[in-house]
């Protein structure tokens, strides 16, 4: 049968493609191992964090379903650095992983121009470096002429519990090994990677009266802009903190000769920043304990995620490790922690779009790029769906600058830099954090939602007048002014706040404080009381770092100059100096006409440009 698009795989990549592709008008094929798994979260039962909530968010105002589901499935909510400034901030959702999982299954089932197979593929068709379609396990071929493979830990995949190893994409599912075969066969620049699991616990067999409770925020934050926020009010549960000890230390410690981790068992490189307790236990010697959050897995509570304790050491050390840990000395496990290794593409092969350099019409999203969390899964897979149905129109790709969204953070890192770890998404990768805040994401990202057809009008609209409200308010703080009267002095005291000693505009006012709020804002200037909640959160973080937020666009606006430039024919590089030899040799290679064709060439970091670009420049000006 004759598809627009096939996705391969049904995680968290592999939904936002099929559901981009299928509302944007294409002909869409889920293939997944198993439809009930369809959004099942094989690790943590969250969504969101540091940097990753804002993926989520930025999902979300391009037309996303995460967000969405998250809210609807949400047990706790909570504003991650919520003391720190608002470009740091990140939200954090403990989700029912139960309840995640048939929300998603069911959006996918019930969206139009979208079809589901639970079929394995076995090999991808190509003719003439096309992709034409899929072949799977039961024989039946499906065509299409652009396929995106979404395929998390399941190509090769081989779990590790102690000395024990089995084939497996996810504990209690195939691994693709038919697919991973044909990819290496056809020289694609194929690694391994390693990531890993924790115990789940019986809820009966806790003690939190010996555990610190960590509450949800009140009132809780949804993560969907679509979410109606007053009426938002989910019955939240609480998380539990707990420590390893000593005698943890002791259990692991000797067991580390059993170890997969240090007994050569596992060849993959696993996440630097989410080691397991072993590996910490390994680098992190002198510490006498570490924090193990006790996380529900469903409103029922019937099982808890050991956050902090990923392991995949033997059962028996497993048992004796976690009963160990006060709170859980009567704990009855009922699924062991587990590392998985796995196939995984260098990013380096994929354009921006996430295209394949070899194979036209192949497109790749998630794990299976080198990536680790859900969030940073879903998010390539929202581009991967979007940018292959443009292709089928004929139309410009779709990529984000990392001066738009941390989305293109990630993609810019991936297909530049290339990784040999599980990258995840932190703050400090993005060069202009305080424009790409979560709170706003919606209003930088909406125009794209509405070029694509993403979401629906009313929302669109509101969000457009929301903008346009924002901006109107601050243009009246930047263009209206106050003296230091002996009134508005006395105003200002009885706040706290800072007096002013000559004519000062009422946006640096704004920007002085230490507390900014509505209330004081309203008292100062009641001009200001005609804008929304909503709206006076934007206004207050806009006006409170104006000066910073001007300062990275014109940062924003001197690179975007920059790229414009054109490279004198014949150019060497090898007299730049400054640049390895590797950035050298690619870019002889390439002889890109401009420094933004240079800049898109994987391996050629922001800091060559910057090199690049000063050195025309005093070429023009004879000075070399």
């Amino acid at each position: 049968m004759k598809y627009d698009v096939i996705v391969i795989g049904g995680g968290h990549a592999g939904i936002e493609a099929s559901l981009a592709s299928a509302r944007m008008g294409a002909n869409t094929l889920l293939i997944t191992i198993l439809a009930e798994q369809i959004g099942a979260s094989s690790c943590n039962p969250a969504i969101g964090g540091l940097a990753k909530g804002h993926l989520v968010k930025e999902i979300d105002a391009i037309g996303g379903e995460m967000g969405l589901c998250t809210d609807a499935t949400g047990l706790q909510f909570r504003i991650l650095n919520a003391s720190k400034g608002p470009a740091v901030r990140g939200s954090r959702a403990q989700i029912d992983m139960d309840r995640y999982r048939i929300y998603m299954r069911d959006v996918v089932l019930n969206t139009a121009n979208l079809s589901v197979k639970q079929e394995m593929v076995d090999g991808i068709v190509i003719e003439d470096g096309e992709i034409k379609g899929v072949e799977t396990h039961l024989g039946n071929i499906y065509n299409a002429s652009k396929v995106i493979i979404a395929s998390g830990t399941f190509l090769n995949g081989l779990i590790h519990i102690g000395e024990k190893r089995q084939q497996a994409g996810r504990q209690g599912e195939f691994a693709s090994i038919s697919l991973a075969n044909q990819l290496r066969d056809m020289g694609f620049d194929i690694g391994r990677l390693k990531t890993g699991t924790c115990a789940r616990i019986a809820g009966e067999s806790i003690d939190f009266s010996v555990m610190e409770e960590q509450p949800g925020d009140e009132p809780p934050i949804p993560f969907s802009f679509r979410t109606d926020r007053k009426n938002f009010n989910p019955e939240q549960l609480p998380c539990w903190v707990t420590y390893t000890n000593e005698k943890t230390h002791q259990i692991i410690e000797s067991n580390f000769y059993r170890a997969p981790l240090f007994s050569g068992q596992i060849e993959g490189i696993g996440p630097r920043y989410c080691p397991s307790i072993e590996d910490k236990i390994n680098r992190f010697s002198e510490r006498p304990r570490h924090q193990v959050f006790v996380e529900p897995q469903t409103r029922e509570s019937n099982e808890f995620y050991l956050n902090g304790l990923s392991t995949s050491l033997p059962t028996d050390v497993q048992i004796e490790m976690i009963r160990s840990i006060k709170g859980l000395e009567n704990a009855k496990i009922v699924r062991f922690g587990y590392a998985i290794e796995y196939d995984f593409i260098q990013p380096t092969e994929l354009y921006h779009t996430l295209e394949s350099k070899k194979i036209k019409g192949l497109y790749w999203a998630g794990q299976v790029n080198g990536t680790t969390g859900y969030e940073e899964a879903a998010a390539q897979g929202l581009m991967a769906g979007i940018n292959a149905v443009l292709a089928l129109r004929g139309e410009e790709p779709f990529v984000l600058g990392r001066d738009e969204a941390y989305i293109g953070v990630l993609i810019d890192d991936l297909v530049t830099k290339g990784t040999n770890e599980p990258y995840r998404m932190f703050t400090s990768r993005a060069e202009y954090r305080l424009l790409l805040r979560e709170d706003n994401a919606d209003m930088r990202l909406i125009k794209y939602a509405e070029k694509f057809g993403l979401l629906d009008r009313d929302f669109i609209d509101k969000t457009i007048y929301k903008k346009r409200r924002i901006q109107e308010a601050l243009e009246i703080l930047k263009d209206n002014y106050s003296t230091p009267t002996k009134e508005f002095s006395l105003i200002l005291q009885e706040m706290g706040e800072q007096k002013i000693n000559d004519k000062t505009a009422w946006i640096d006012i704004v920007a002085r404080m230490k507390e900014p709020t509505k209330e004081k804002l309203i008292k100062l200037f009641p001009q200001m009381s005609k804008y929304s909640d909503e709206e006076m959160e934007q206004i207050l973080i806009e006006a409170k770092y104006a000066r910073y937020i001007q300062k990275q666009k014109n940062q924003i606006d001197k690179m975007q100059e920059m790229l414009k430039v054109k490279v004198p024919e014949e150019f060497d590089y090898s007299k730049v100096h400054g640049l390895s030899n590797e950035i050298v040799e690619k870019l002889q290679k390439a002889t890109p006409p401009t420094l933004f064709e240079a800049s898109r060439i994987s391996g050629i970091t922001p800091a060559a440009i910057e090199i690049i670009h000063i050195y025309i420049k005093m070429a023009q000006k004879g000075k070399v």
